[in-house]
């Protein structure tokens, strides 16, 4: 079924285009906007709630700036639809985040109104920023804008920035889009300040009636600009602490304004395009604005999938047998399990509280479970400041988002040797989200960090019992637990708890001829290649590693004295991953064997599903399964030192 657009968006191209629309027909452009976006993501999934939020603003944005001339930089990007649409994708919108589509996030590569690529939060304001100050080294007349949602203020990065742009005499304007969630509601004394703000009805109403006056008054004749900037921080100073935080860096605060209305965001905007400096503009909006179910239940409504637009129901699969857990759920069931035996254990997440499933257990034990906002940082320090008393931390980080506090894993948690469990969640490839959240490189960087742990688990059983393990009280380094996004192989798996040694993997099958060696849920693949292969009669080993740190020697042993050919499995990347680990210990003790390593290559894998992604960087069960009949038949020569 093919989507039309409205009849005034059909008409638009390019920022240009809107341009050439009368203001007062702005609102019915906003409409269609609106209505667009809800036929395509309906049909062909997606982000939802955020872009319906900001449509006005997007409109607004570049039917007065000149993009992409002027700069517009959003915050994380899953609000960025509306500017998409706008920006010449219209007709390429229902490709949105399918396997070689469009991104679901702003692109620097697929666009040229794609000033900065994101996926992450908090970065705006400092990407805009070094755009105002490149600007104002040229010479040139370019306007920066930074659109951030408040749930990305709380991170330390967009304070930062905020404390430099401050300073940094730069034409910068910074939209606060204050709409009180990110993907779960917002936390921390930064949401209560700004609803102290926008809740402030004497604040409002006086603001109202100064500015009423100061637009009315005859401008360059009575009313000078220093005694009309005095009157308004005199105002803002008696009224309200309001634009304290912001005004203390030096950034002029402007508003709360209503971020739906389309007429006072055109006329704002345009006021403050003339304004020279760091500028704030504080707009109110609604997650969610224009679909009445997505309006009242944010959360839900942020990635829905595929919905019926008229009754609201969003479409499962159906399947006619019980289906397996996500990992996700069973990490957030079997805290909950393991806390109610050990009053130690607690639990913090990083803004992720749905994602990773720790909501469970903010449920049902409050005071022992936190969302700490977006501050992955904060997350792994809080966290081991908890240890240092005692208490048996679980953080759970998505792996693309913990990138981003390696340095407090090293030198707060690891140097000090405090038994903090990380659980990974979201390692490997996670598909639709694509570059910015693929979990390729935690093996890697905490395989060359002294005192750390680092397993994975097979299926939802290994799961329980590596965090059964890592909360004993023997265990006193940290504990790293990576899994992937859902996937879950197991129906039955609520199995009891059963201590692992660290350190030591298994041995699934015997073989001949060749050993195939798996970390984690991969090995799943290789069930499946194995049950292949059986048919043509090849039997290769199978050996589940589980911990890629310390490394089971006495298995690797076993192996090499075995087989000399040798096949590594990992959903990482294959530099510095799993499949060097094996072969740096091949080279210390001089065994000589064919080593060809599968996982995700040395380069920036884009979007699609999981199984699409698994069959492009070939370590799918149909890669592997081809991969062994090659190295069994020699169709492959690979140097003993060298892995291809």
């Amino acid at each position: 079924m093919e989507i039309m657009p409205g009849k005034l968006l059909s008409k638009i191209n390019s920022p240009a285009d809107l341009k050439k629309i009368n203001k007062d027909e702005l609102h019915k452009v906003c409409d269609e906007l609106r209505q667009y976006i809800i036929d395509v993501v309906s049909v062909h999934g997606g982000h939802f709630a955020a872009s319906l939020g900001v449509v006005e603003l997007t409109v607004a944005l570049h039917y007065i700036y000149n993009t992409p001339y002027d700069q517009l930089v959003w915050d994380v990007g899953h609000q960025a639809y509306g500017h998409k649409i706008l920006t010449g994708r219209r007709d390429r919108f229902v490709t949105n985040r399918k396997y070689n589509g469009i991104s679901g996030f702003p692109k620097r590569s697929e666009s040229e109104y794609d000033t900065f690529g994101v996926g992450h939060s908090s970065t705006s304001i400092s990407a805009a920023l070094g755009m105002a100050m490149a600007a104002k080294y040229k010479g040139e007349n370019r306007k920066s804008v930074a659109v951030i949602g408040d749930g990305s203020m709380t991170a330390g990065m967009a304070f930062e920035a905020l404390n430099h742009a401050g300073v940094a005499d730069s034409d910068l304007l910074v939209i606060l889009n204050d709409n009180g969630i990110g993907i779960d509601p917002n936390v921390g004394a930064l949401k209560e300040y700004l609803t102290d703000i926008t809740t402030s009805p004497t604040y409002n109403k006086v603001r109202d009636e100064v500015w009423n006056l100061l637009g009315k008054l005859p401008a360059g004749k009575n009313l000078s600009r220093e005694i009309a900037s005095k009157l308004e921080a005199g105002m803002k100073g008696m009224l309200s602490k309001s634009s304290n935080l912001f005004e203390a860096l030096k950034f002029r605060y402007f508003g709360p304004i209503d971020g739906h209305n389309i007429t006072k965001l055109v006329d704002t905007l345009q006021d403050l395009k003339n304004i020279p400096g760091p500028k704030l503009l504080h707009i109110v909006t609604v997650k969610g604005k224009g679909y009445a179910l997505a309006e009242k239940d944010q959360t839900k409504w942020h990635a829905p999938g595929l919905f019926d637009k008229v009754t609201g129901e969003i479409f499962k699969k159906k399947y006619d047998t019980p289906q397996p857990p996500k990992y996700q759920d069973v990490f957030g069931h079997t805290i909950i399990e393991l806390a109610e035996a050990n009053d130690k254990i607690m639990g913090v997440t990083p803004a992720m509280p749905s994602g990773s499933s720790l909501k469970f257990m903010m449920e049902k034990m409050p005071h022992r479970a936190f969302d700490v906002g977006i501050c992955e940082q904060h997350a792994v320090t809080l966290s081991a400041g908890l240890a240092t008393q005692g208490m048996k931390v679980f953080c759970n980080i998505y792996s693309s988002f913990m990138q981003r506090a390696y340095d407090q894993v090293v030198h707060d948690v690891a140097i000090q040797k405090l038994p903090v469990v990380f659980c990974l969640d979201r390692a490997g490839l996670v598909g639709d989200d694509g570059p910015t959240h693929h979990g390729c490189y935690d093996i890697a960087y905490f395989r060359c960090i002294p005192n750390m742990i680092i397993s994975a688990p097979m299926n939802e059983s290994e799961l329980r019992n590596l965090m059964f393990t890592a909360q004993l009280d023997e265990n006193k380094y940290p504990f790293v637990i990576r899994y992937p996004r859902g996937e879950g192989v197991m129906v039955d798996w609520k199995t009891s708890f059963q201590k692992i040694e660290i350190g030591k993997g298994r041995k699934l099958k015997d073989g001949e001829g060749l050993a195939i060696l798996s970390l984690g849920h991969p090995g799943n693949f290789v069930q499946a290649a194995l049950r292949e292969l059986k048919t043509e009669g090849i039997n290769p080993a199978h050996y589940d590693i589980r911990f890629v740190k310390p490394i089971d020697e006495d298995l690797l042993h076993e192996v090499f004295s075995r087989y000399n050919k040798v096949i590594t499995v990992e959903d990482g990347t294959v530099v510095g991953g799993f499949g060097s680990a094996v072969l740096e210990f091949m080279a210390q003790h001089n065994y000589k064997a064919t080593v060809k390593m599968l996982g995700i290559p040395d380069r920036i894998v884009e979007h699609g599903s999981p199984k699409e992604l698994h069959k492009e960087c070939a370590y799918d069960a149909q890669a592997i399964a081809t991969a062994a009949r090659l190295m069994v038949n020699d169709v492959v020569k690979v140097s003993s030192a060298i892995a291809g």
